[in-house]
């Protein structure tokens, strides 16, 4: 599996940075009007959102390899969460990628990253449930 480009600092995130973390429920609701409900994940999934600012060429054509190499949203890969310093396995959140080259080390761009989910099961089989 790819990894995440690292600046040529060796830190894949700037500050500031922004982490989101995402819960996903199934609803089940029944004729009586009561409900049950069941995690569609197993944990909460994280999203970051990444800017990087003062980036040279290298580095602006590093992300952008990747992110090509990525297929956009279509590929995963490894990312090492800049606020646990663990690592997760994450996909793009978009299919465009919009960086900027202004001149010599005056490159930025904004990145987001989300973790690939795992379901907690096949529990969205019945078309009474939605996902919240």
């Amino acid at each position: 599996m790819a990894t995440f480009p690292t600046l040529k600092t060796g830190a894949v995130a700037q500050y500031p940075s922004d982490l989101q973390q995402n819960f996903s429920t199934t609803v089940v609701r029944f004729l009586d009007g009561s409900e049950q409900r069941f995690p569609w994940y197993a944990a909460a999934l994280k999203r970051w959102v990444i800017r990087l600012e003062l980036l040279d060429e290298s580095e602006l054509t590093a992300l952008q390899a990747f992110f090509v190499s990525e297929g956009g949203r279509a590929g995963t890969f490894s990312f090492t969460d800049p606020f646990s310093g663990s690592m997760v396995t994450c996909m793009f959140d978009s299919d465009e990628l919009d960086l900027t080259f202004a001149g010599v080390g005056n490159g930025k761009g904004q990145v987001v990253i989300r973790q690939a989910g795992s379901s907690s099961g096949s529990r969205n089989q019945d078309s009474g449930t939605r996902r919240d």
